[in-house]
């Protein structure tokens, strides 16, 4: 077999042949009309119910920031910049001859440690603009695109956000994690050569390029365009213009400080009196005073750096930020978790030393806001899955249940269970029986001991005080420790002292 890969006119020359050798000239291929793109200068326009061109940057901030806490240069510098972005599109489609030769798009570097809210920030963007978003991992491409995948499939993936519009597509955000991972630390073989092939891939599509819909090396996109054309006879060669796509990047840009520190501190401008005489060294934010030739130096190609000329830096996130975002109402986590319990039909309610404990526990785990998921399944994946199986129909989370979840989840069971016992009692009897403290606690240590559920037990020890009670007309029944040392002997006893006082009081 060849290894060449055929294109489409060889695909349908051969096929043809194929066809007419089995079924002669029965058969008749229509000649393929190719459809040519739009000649330069004609633009294509969009539906404007679907973007919102016109949103200003205070609008979109305030918006934000609904959402997001504590990221309040990141939010400002995202807002504007994307805002002016889409809203100067919006000038050059209705003003097409004053539009500028070699503009640069505002294509923005985020840098952050996970977990701080990057990709949620762009996601929501996207959302309240009206345009598709898609995120990839730079890790995952290569630079043939044949070993992993292809830069070029991040544009293809907007098309199908857009629901295979191609006009809308165009208007996009492609958004690109780990972008720090395909930097060249100075090398210049191994996998280093790889990396900056991606980059330079990638600056392609960052300036303006055409990506074909259906990829070359794609056989079934290709046979797929082959049927498509065998069926409407013509081609239409389908591409997507990369001139207004936005593209953000993102990374944790580990050891990026040291490169900046590095920088600083060989430049005699004062730096190192106006802040490390007032702070430890260890204590300066270095990535506030990244520069181009910071990430150059990092392994950034200088062309690819400067494809991205809106940077902005997001902060770690503290104890109390984490608080905030899980105590905010439009946290999604919270309204998760109420979901996934309200899908069982229970309300779920936190107390506030809950939620502090939520965030403090969430900060131990170093991975910012992904924390929260993590600390808030451990702590409620046990009741998630009893409760559901019980009548309770409201749950309140307290910081006991999330520093004890095990523990407090037998105490929660065996309150239910005993209020369960004591329904069916009254209802059986139209006595209304309780336990003290005690006693609840002995029954609850022998029910475990004997591998048995609080009613169960209830049951087994308390089976005679059904009718016993009755015969003692008795309208309530207090049990205590000293019932449970024998509980049939005692019944017995009251009803004996009952009967007897009733005897001599009649005579």
């Amino acid at each position: 077999m060849a290894d060449k890969t055929p294109n489409f006119a060889e695909l349908q020359r051969d096929i043809t042949e194929f066809i007419k050798s089995k079924y002669g000239d029965k058969v008749v291929f229509p000649e393929p009309d190719v459809q040519k793109p739009p000649e330069d200068g004609m633009k294509t326009t969009i539906s404007e119910n679907r973007i919102n061109f016109n949103l200003k940057p205070e609008e979109l901030e305030a918006h934000l920031r609904k959402y997001v806490i504590q990221q309040e240069d990141a939010i400002e510098i995202l807002a504007t910049k994307i805002c002016t972005h889409f809203n100067r599109m919006n000038l050059e489609i209705n003003s097409p001859d004053d539009e500028i030769v070699g503009n640069i798009k505002s294509n923005v570097l985020m840098i952050g440690p996970t977990g701080v809210g990057k990709t949620y920030l762009i996601r929501l963007i996207a959302q309240k603009i009206g345009v598709p978003f898609v995120k990839g991992d730079a890790t995952k491409y290569s630079e043939t695109g044949y070993v992993g995948g292809d830069v070029e499939d991040l544009v293809r993936e907007l098309v199908r956000e857009a629901n295979g519009n191609i006009q809308l597509a165009e208007y996009g955000i492609v958004y690109l994690d780990e972008i720090d991972k395909i930097a060249a630390s100075g090398n210049t073989v191994g996998p280093d050569v790889s990396r900056t092939g991606v980059q330079r891939n990638l600056l392609k599509l960052m300036e303006e390029s055409e990506v074909e819909l259906r990829p070359p090396h794609d056989l079934a996109s290709q046979m797929e365009a082959m049927f498509e054309a065998q069926k409407q006879g013509k081609v239409v060669r389908k591409k997507v213009n990369t001139k207004n796509i936005l593209f953000v990047m993102s990374g944790a840009f580990s050891n990026l400080d040291k490169i900046i520190r590095k920088r600083l501190k060989q430049q005699a401008i004062g730096f190192q009196a106006a802040e490390t005489t007032q702070n430890k060294e260890a204590d300066v934010d270095y990535l506030k005073y990244v520069k181009s030739e910071d990430l150059i130096e990092y392994g950034f190609e200088s062309e690819f750096v400067g494809r991205l000329p809106v940077v902005v830096r997001l902060a770690m996130l503290d104890e109390m930020a984490l608080y905030k975002i899980i105590k905010n109402p439009y946290s999604s986590v919270v309204r998760s978790k109420k979901r996934d319990f309200q899908a069982y039909g229970i309300t779920l309610e936190f107390e506030d030393a809950a939620l502090r404990e939520l965030a403090r526990e969430a900060f131990l785990e170093k991975t910012g806001a992904r924390g929260l998921v993590s600390v808030f399944e451990k702590a409620l994946m046990k009741f998630e899955k009893k409760l559901p199986s019980t009548h309770i129909k409201k749950f309140v989370v307290t910081e006991k249940i999330v520093r004890n979840p095990e523990t407090e989840l037998e105490i929660l069971l065996d309150n239910y269970l005993l209020k369960e016992f004591q329904k069916e009692f009254l209802a059986r009897t139209g006595i209304v029986i309780t336990f003290t403290p005690g006693a609840k606690n002995e029954i609850t240590a022998q029910a475990r001991q004997e591998n048995k559920d609080f009613v169960t037990k209830c049951w087994e020890l308390f089976s005679n005080y059904e009718y016993g009670l009755k015969l003692l007309n008795l309208a309530e029944f207090s049990v205590d420790e000293t019932i449970l040392q024998d509980p049939k002997g005692r019944l017995e006893k009251l009803i004996k002292e009952t009967y007897h006082g009733s005897i001599n009081k009649n005579t």
